[in-house]
């Protein structure tokens, strides 16, 4: 359903608004809809692909053992 709203707007800015929407064939209303349509989507949620991307790659040793240096990085945190 539909409703009308009532907009006020600056002169110069209406007749390039006309002269727009002539252009590209689509109605002021319709420019208004879409406008507040797409200012008023909820964010959209970033993938995870997208956000792992993102993060900084980590260096480190292929050939390290990842045991030991798990064990000694607990045994210098916990004292044991």
């Amino acid at each position: 359903m539909k409703a009308r709203l009532n907009l006020t707007i600056d002169e110069g800015l209406l007749s390039r608004i006309k002269s727009y929407s002539e252009s590209k064939k689509v109605s002021i209303s319709e420019l208004v809809e879409q406008y507040f349509n797409s200012i008023s989507k909820p964010a959209r949620h970033e993938n995870i692909i997208d956000m792992v991307e993102k993060l900084n790659p980590v260096k480190f040793n292929v050939n390290a053992d990842l045991k030991k240096d798990f064990y000694e990085e607990q045994a210098g945190k916990y004292g044991f």
